[in-house]
């Protein structure tokens, strides 16, 4: 029957989605935290930490020699064991950060930032968790940061890089109404001044003052570059978000380069450009340099395995001459918090970065998912609940769509009271599928009805679906939203589960078996949904409706909490939709009669008839 093959159509289409999930994202997860947990352990038994020094290119100097690419020892001398987080803050000087959002200290040596804490964020919903940490010395295991500096040569002398003792001038606290400022002058008298700003949110700007006192010309070129010592321990292995290395290099576009790839190519060299910002990236926050987007500047990302594994992302800016007598300044900007979309954005435009918002994995299908997130950023701004903003984005989705809905549901309307007729056609024309099709045709033409129109509502609902699915995920607005209940979390699954009785039983549930309100909610309303329609007569395609809505049911509960809120109240919808549409057409709901037909005790089969005569 046409009605089956349209079901099947919308059945394969929605395991084609999950299929897609299981072998994408759960597996790939799965397969990373493995890989993770096995390159801890090894590390754990073989951990050296190596300094800041040896992650650089030839043109970016390491240390404190004139000659560039030659390693300076630091402070952090290469192959020490980590030390501990409060160890290593202790190890040299520091100046203080305190803004309204983040709090931390910037190294003297190398004048780094590498204690960084973001103050509105914490690990976990409950708000006595610590910060999230983003950034971290390089002496403890997973270090983090950020650094600019200088590479000359020997005309000029010694020039600031990673072992560079900067000298506090003035005030050593950072806040954004108190700038602080750095001086060092060389051998050669060629002096340093840098003043570095924040403001109220997670943007730094390091402006360089050099000064040539001397009677001759001299060049040099600034760097900067972000260092991650180690793979982040939750780093995603999927296609639907990237965590890694990152940049918009000029007119080269957006460079994702994840952490697998930059291990097997070692070193990534782009070509010089333009205009553009390099980094690293994680799901929620990010580090980045932001050159003068007005200066050419070569990039690079990297991989390097002396020592404790880490990663880099680093510029070298064109070179600059300074006249006798003269001097010069250089301006950067380091980003480093938050992925916030309107802070993102705003840093965009007011300093002109070149495509900063795509420091936000919003997709390909960005021109479906940055509406949505709009949408409901705007909604939440109402309601002061995202998950109230996802209900009412649905009821206007659906308002929307309205019209190809109605116009689907007419014609599925009208095909089930044409079923008298298909059946006709389909039993005088059993021997002759080309005239029983020919038939089939004209009486679609005729009653004026689309087979596919089942298919259309099922087809409209799968960009929504994963527009939904992409902002719940990637956008940190929707990180420990709360709903309502027990529903700490929206961009988390749903805690609960239906095995230990909802959390009355003091068991431990396996993630396979974490079934919780939610999602069975969900899978009541797709039964429900599917039983507005006929069963099919055939047992398989009748099992396959009845198990359809459990497996439904499993495999979603591991989807955020968002998500399977907007597929049970959508599902709610379209049961009231398609019940007021069919009883405007006359055609009879199944609903009903179908919950009834469930629970009726099955006659037993009559005997076969036979054609032999009853013995005497």
């Amino acid at each position: 029957m046409e009605k089956n093959r349209n079901f099947f159509l919308t059945i394969g289409l929605s395991i084609l989605i999950l299929t897609l999930w299981q072998v994408f994202y759960l597996g790939p997860k799965t397969e990373a935290q493995r890989e993770q947990a096995r390159i801890e352990a090894q590390n754990t038994q073989n951990a050296q930490a190596t300094s800041a020094n040896g992650a650089t290119s030839a043109n970016i100097p390491q240390g404190n020699a004139p000659q560039a690419g030659i390693p300076g020892q630091t402070a952090e001398a290469q192959g020490a064991k980590p030390v501990t987080r409060e160890a290593a803050l202790t190890q040299s000087k520091r100046i203080s950060i305190d803004t309204p959002r983040v709090s931390g200290s910037i190294n003297t040596v190398g004048a780094r930032l590498d204690d960084l804490f973001l103050k509105d964020y914490r690990e976990t919903v409950d708000p006595k968790s610590p910060e999230i940490e983003l950034l971290a010395p390089s002496g403890v295991k997973k270090g983090y940061f950020a650094e600019l500096g200088f590479s000359g040569n020997d005309a000029i002398g010694t020039v600031p890089g990673p072992a560079t003792e900067w000298n506090i001038e003035g005030n050593d606290k950072l806040t954004p109404s108190t700038p602080v400022t750095l001086t060092y002058a060389n051998e050669k008298g060629i002096q340093f001044k840098r003043v570095i700003s924040v403001d109220e949110n997670y943007m730094f700007a390091v402006e360089d003052t050099i000064t040539n006192p001397t009677d001759a010309a001299v060049s040099l070129s600034s760097y900067g570059r972000v260092t991650r010592f180690e793979k982040p321990e939750h780093a995603s292995g999927t296609y639907v978000l990237h965590e890694g290395l990152i940049g918009v290099v000029g007119d080269q576009g957006l460079q994702e380069i994840s952490y697998s790839k930059i291990e097997d190519n070692k070193n990534m060299p782009l070509a010089k450009a333009t205009g553009g910002w390099l980094g690293i990236t994680d799901k929620y926050w990010a580090a980045t340099l932001i050159p003068p987007q007005n200066e050419s500047f070569e990039a690079r990302f990297s991989y390097f395995t002396d020592g404790t594994p880490r990663y880099q992302a680093d510029f070298l800016s064109a070179p600059v001459t300074i006249a006798a007598g003269q001097n010069a300044v250089i301006k950067n900007h380091v980003f480093a918090g938050a992925k916030e979309v309107a802070k993102i954005k705003e840093y965009e435009e007011k300093l002109g970065i070149k495509q900063f918002e795509l420091l936000i994995d919003w997709g390909w299908f960005y021109f479906i998912t940055k509406p949505m997130f709009y949408l409901i950023d705007w909604i939440y701004k109402f309601s002061g609940n995202f998950g109230v903003a996802i209900l009412v984005v649905t009821v206007l989705l659906k308002a929307l769509f309205f019209p190809l809905a109605n116009k689907s549901y007419k014609s599925m309307a009208r095909m089930k009271m044409m079923q008298p007729a298909m059946l006709e056609i389909r039993e005088k024309y059993a021997d002759d599928k080309v005239k029983q099709q020919q038939e089939m045709m004209q009486l679609y033409k005729r009653e004026k009805i689309n087979p596919l129109a089942g298919c259309w509502p099922v087809l409209v609902q799968i960009p929504v679906f994963f527009a939904l699915y992409k902002v719940l995920y990637v956008t940190i607005e929707m990180r420990h939203a709360p709903f309502f209940g027990w529903i700490h979390d929206l961009a988390a699954p749903d805690p609960t589960s239906l095995f230990n009785l909802f959390g009355l039983l003091p068991w431990d549930v396996p993630a396979f078996l974490m079934i919780g309100v939610w999602p069975l909610i969900m899978g009541v309303t797709m039964f429900l949904q599917m039983r507005m329609n006929p069963t099919p007569p055939d047992p398989t395609q009748a099992a396959i409706f009845t198990w359809m809505p459990i497996i439904f049911t499993f495999m979603l509960a591991a989807f955020p909490a968002g998500l399977v809120i907007y597929w049970a109240w959508n599902n709610t919808l379209s049961i009231l939709q398609q019940g007021m549409i069919m009883k405007r057409q006359g055609a009879k709901i199944e609903l009903f009669d179908n919950l009834k037909g469930m629970f009726k005790k099955k006659e037993p089969a009559a005997p076969a008839k036979t054609d032999k005569p009853a013995k005497k």
